[in-house]
């Protein structure tokens, strides 16, 4: 059958507006109506046109329900003049170009305010260990590319002596019961309740995504992203995950929502750009208002690729507590790339936070720091000038293409051998020295966390790229 062929005329002559509705209309059936005949795909559009409330949030034709509805025209839209309230953590610790990232979010008419953590450094639109609140609208470059990037820890009564006196079983176990990248994927599938989800029936961009999504649960990305085996140190008896402070096995996994993030981050990253164009300069700053149906389908996607990250990690964790025969006594989890709805100096407002860990008071997160630094098991405070956040990690002091040039492989064994850590997979990028000092980052927040534990990588497995 050959391919439908729409002009713009053809719309105009059974009723349709001369406006954006014709060009999404004509999108939208060469997208899923590409083989159907003329006639038919006029006939449907007619059908919407009569009735367009009855399309609304339709996961094919809400967008033309919405154009006829509303018949908004697109205009290039201006930064304020000012920027809203914010507060930086840590500035001497962050470059130049993350905080004119954070200023230029900050002019954003929907911004209301921000911050920047102390691992703050730049990335696309807003800055790694960026905060922003906005209204009514979310930012998909606000949130990232790796939706739901997340760590989750889990704490094993087993005697730390283990990991070095049967170091063997332990390599053993990340080998095979870990996957990175964009090839590797496990034998023997797991799966999800996940799955049964409305939003992979009813999203079109979804339900295209569900089998790849279905292949990869329970990998790992490539980059930064790693599983370790480490010892994890429980500090004080008061500790909400209920575990006696001493000393025992932890699993630490640092991974997002694989090809499924990714894609979705794309797709609803190039409609927020078409619906509102911004100067260059914040151009990856677009956003998407709640109110439309892009928003609101980009929010449904968003958790679900969230809850899809976390649903990776619980099978990696299930998968490495099988193989050691063990249950975990706790398990700390957290989300730093992600938008959450929350209330900020009274008003409900959309918290995006971009390589940052949620840290309300007493709420338990984990901050990484590099595969030879320690990490730390955190306690929010609840602070308002950090929008209830904290850093994601050490942060970067070197860009990847720099690691790459100025760290050798023989620095690289060297300073793993002192600090008797294990390194599988990996590129000179991931080096430790391409890292922010942790103890410092971890100074600048007081104010915002404490400390109740602490994990210390021994083998740390990662893409081999």
């Amino acid at each position: 059958m050959a391919k439908l062929r729409l002009r713009g005329k053809d719309l105009i002559d059974i009723g349709y507006p001369q406006n954006k509705s014709i060009s999404i209309a004509m999108e939208i059936m060469l997208r899923h109506y590409k083989r159907e005949t003329k006639p038919r795909a006029l006939a449907i559009l007619k059908e919407v046109l009569d009735d367009p409330a009855k399309f609304k949030g339709n996961g094919i034709f809400g967008k033309i329900s919405e154009a006829l509805l509303e018949a908004k025209k697109t205009e290039s839209r201006q930064l304020n003049n000012t920027r809203a309230s914010f507060t930086i953590f840590g500035e001497n610790e962050i470059g130049a170009s993350a905080k004119e990232q954070l200023f230029t979010a900050l002019k954003l008419p929907v911004s209301k305010a921000g911050a920047l953590m102390p691992d703050g450094h730049s990335g696309y639109g807003l800055p790694i260990g960026g905060v922003l609140a906005t209204e009514n609208a979310v930012i998909p470059y606000g949130v990232g590319v790796d939706i739901g990037c997340r760590m989750c820890l889990s704490i094993f009564d087993i005697n730390p002596s283990f990991i070095e006196g049967h170091k063997d079983k332990y390599v053993g176990i990340l080998e095979t019961h870990t996957k990175f990248g964009t090839n590797e994927v496990h034998k023997s599938r797991g799966d999800h309740e996940i799955f049964e989800r409305d939003a992979f029936r009813e999203i079109p961009l979804l339900k295209k995504l569900k089998n790849k999504a279905y292949q990869q649960l329970g990998s790992s990305g490539g980059g930064n992203h790693f599983v370790e085996f480490g010892i994890v140190e429980v500090l004080g008896d008061d500790n909400e995950f209920k575990v006696p402070p001493g000393k025992y096995v932890g699993v630490l996994s640092h991974s997002g929502s694989r090809g499924l993030g990714a894609n979705v981050a794309k797709e609803y990253t190039y409609l927020a750009t078409k619906q509102t164009p911004l100067p260059k300069m914040a151009q990856h700053l677009a956003w998407l208002d709640l109110d439309s149906h892009d928003g609101q389908e980009y929010w449904i996607a968003m958790n679900l690729a969230g809850d899809y990250a976390s649903a990776c990690h619980h099978d990696i964790h299930r998968r490495i507590a099988k193989a050691l025969g063990e249950r975990p006594l706790a398990m700390v989890e957290n989300h730093h790339n992600f938008a959450w709805k929350e209330i900020v100096n009274g008003q409900e407002l959309i918290v995006h936070r971009k390589g940052a860990t949620p840290a309300q008071k007493n709420v338990l997160g984990i901050i990484p720091g590099s595969m030879t630094a320690p990490g730390y098991i955190v306690k929010g405070k609840g602070n308002p000038l950090s929008l209830n956040s904290a850093s994601h990690g050490a942060g970067r002091q070197m860009s990847r293409t720099d690691a790459k040039r100025s760290v050798t492989q023989s620095e690289l064994k060297k300073v793993l051998k002192d600090h008797g850590v294990t390194l599988l997979g990996a590129g000179l990028d991931e080096a430790p020295m391409a890292y922010k000092d942790i103890k410092k980052v971890m100074a600048h927040q007081t104010e915002l966390v404490d400390v109740v534990g602490t994990f210390l990588p021994k083998i740390v497995r990662m893409d081999r790229g």
